[in-house]
């Protein structure tokens, strides 16, 4: 009985040391795991709190989930490629995160911009573009003082542009353009010292260029194209030697074209166009040997054009339609061995084009409206070559299109037709069609290039097109055309085609008697989306030239 009591008592307390030390180790455990959790990095709190607030406005919450925290590592809202994105800098030796990238593109986000926006205050990337976003922009944007891309473009921004932008010194992009703001550009954008990128075209501002700007001389790429910009075109552009793309079309600035940007060596992509004021020369462009894009469309060019431009050996394509240069065209035209498009026309050119112009490459070649003559050139009947000759008195009885050219040759005396007429009707891009009035209208589907001319079968009117889609991805397409049923009016089917030109797209009546004319004029929006989608945002604006007025 002893022997058993005392191996009992034994067995009990080996028992229970065995089960001591397993508690030990679990609590251990426990406590090591409490501790590695609480070595993780947490967001701000006020920065989740402000991030929940956003998502739920803009109607986010499928595509992020803030039941977890959103700093947390390899979340999908964190990749380079996410859209929404949300990116956070957890730092080191801190276990406080801070939400640094904020993407919200094309996602038709409304309303107007959230204060709660500015609570994210270590923001350096912000890309708000391609949306609905109405309304002005805070003040408060100028908090965000770490931000280094900011890209509010394509949206529905409306009032002035906000001085505070130019308190984010360390920006080195900055897009607002697209958009409906008024009135000038802050002076203190002037501050920003370290911006390379500056996209404000079709931003609907106005006014001088501020003379500050001369401090953006870190600036790369410039796009101000379409807005009403007054002045003189600042000749400290040409300091800005780090410049690879200007663009500066369709403003309200005057000439000339400062001789200051013969500097501006390392431009790859140069469009200035429509300056008022004095005239301007090419002689800036001699040592721009970078160029690949050259387009100096209505800028009151005068003079001849250098024998030297020959050397922009880089350039695929030219365009100084529009001026008034006069003299030959240089026979060193036939060196650009690169060379894809060119477009001469509405200048003063005179003689004979050099023989060997068409180049290997040269896609599309524009002299129309030149008092240009003699024979056409070599390789004027190369395959994929458009040419337009309109308006010169070049031989064209070698091109297919010779009877269009014929019956146009006569817009340099008068025009004569055996069987005058007194109207005419044209469904542009489309098929001929009748409408619901009784009105015949002629086909117009023919496909014209980049330098085109076509001619109805009676003779009665023709058509012609120049000018290049040169940043469409789509390429060059110069009919659009929709499905969609025309509100209105009982002829939609006249309203599905249209033409559309990049440059210049004309129609002339032929051998029309004399007399008063009524000319009419329909037009319906069938390439913008009529949807609440950013897609619907675009404006269209156009000039209409009846007679040359």
């Amino acid at each position: 009985m002893n022997t058993s009591k005392s191996f009992f008592v034994v067995s009990y307390r080996v028992f229970f040391c065995y089960t001591v030390m397993e508690v030990l180790r679990f609590v251990l455990l426990v406590l090591w795991l409490l501790q590695l959790v609480s070595a993780q990095p947490t967001t701000d709190p006020n920065e989740v709190a402000a991030l929940r607030k956003l998502i739920d406005q803009w109607n986010l919450g499928s595509k992020i989930n803030l039941t977890i925290d959103p700093c947390t590592q390899n979340v999908p809202w964190a990749a380079q490629d996410a859209n929404p994105r949300v990116a956070c800098d957890c730092g080191s030796g801190t276990n406080t995160c801070h939400i640094t990238h904020l993407k919200v593109y094309a996602l038709d986000i409304r309303g107007e911009i959230p204060m709660e926006l500015f609570v994210l205050k270590e923001l350096t990337d912000l890309n708000l573009g391609q949306n609905v976003l109405n309304g002005s922009i805070p003040a408060e944007i100028g908090q965000l003082s770490n931000m280094q891309y900011l890209s509010l473009g394509i949206n529905n921004l409306t009032g002035a542009v906000p001085s505070e932008l130019g308190s984010l010194t360390k920006l080195l992009s900055l897009s607002f353009s697209s958009n409906n703001f008024s009135g000038p550009l802050p002076t203190n954008l002037g501050n920003l010292i370290s911006l390379q990128q500056l996209y404000i075209d079709s931003s609907g501002v106005s006014g001088p260029i501020p003379q500050k700007f001369a401090n953006l001389k870190s600036l790369q790429t410039l796009w101000a194209s379409d807005n009403s910009f007054t002045g003189k075109l600042p000749e400290y552009l040409g300091n800005f030697t780090g410049l690879t793309d200007l663009r500066l079309e369709g403003t309200l600035l005057e000439g000339p074209i400062p001789s200051s940007f013969a500097a501006l060596t390392n431009l790859q992509d140069l469009r200035i166009g429509d300056l008022s004021g004095e005239d301007s020369s090419l002689d800036f462009l001699e040592n721009q040997t970078n160029l690949s894009i050259l387009s100096l469309r209505n800028c009151r060019l005068s003079g001849q054009i250098p024998d030297g431009l020959s050397k922009l050996t880089k350039l695929l394509y030219m365009d100084l339609s529009f001026n008034k240069l006069t003299g030959q065209i240089p026979s060193s035209f036939e060196d650009f061995a690169l060379l894809q498009y060119l477009y001469l026309g509405n200048n003063k050119l005179t003689g004979e084009l050099p023989a060997g112009i068409v180049t290997p490459k040269l896609s599309a070649l524009d002299v129309s409206f030149n008092p240009l003559f003699g024979s056409l050139p070599l390789n004027s009947a190369k395959s994929g070559l458009s040419m337009n000759l309109v308006g010169t008195f070049i031989d064209s009885d070698s091109l297919m299109e010779k009877n269009a050219f014929g019956k146009l040759q006569c817009l340099k005396t008068k025009c004569t037709n055996k069987v005058s007429s007194a109207s005419f009707s044209i469904k542009c891009g489309g098929t001929d069609q009748t409408s619901a009035s009784g009105i015949e209208f002629d086909a117009d589907s023919e496909t014209l290039g980049a330098a085109s001319l076509y001619a109805s079968p009676d003779g009665q009117w023709a058509v012609s097109n120049t000018g290049s889609f040169i940043s469409n991805p789509n390429g060059n397409q110069y009919i659009a055309m929709t499905d969609s049923q025309i509100s209105e009016t009982l002829d939609s089917e006249l309203y599905k085609t249209a033409r559309i030109s990049p440059g210049s797209l004309r129609y002339y009546g032929l051998g029309l008697k004399n007399g008063k004319y009524s000319v009419e004029l329909h037009f319906a929006e069938i390439e913008m989306d009529d949807s609440q989608s950013w897609k619907g945002l675009g404006r269209r604006l156009f000039d209409v030239y009846v007679q040359v007025k």
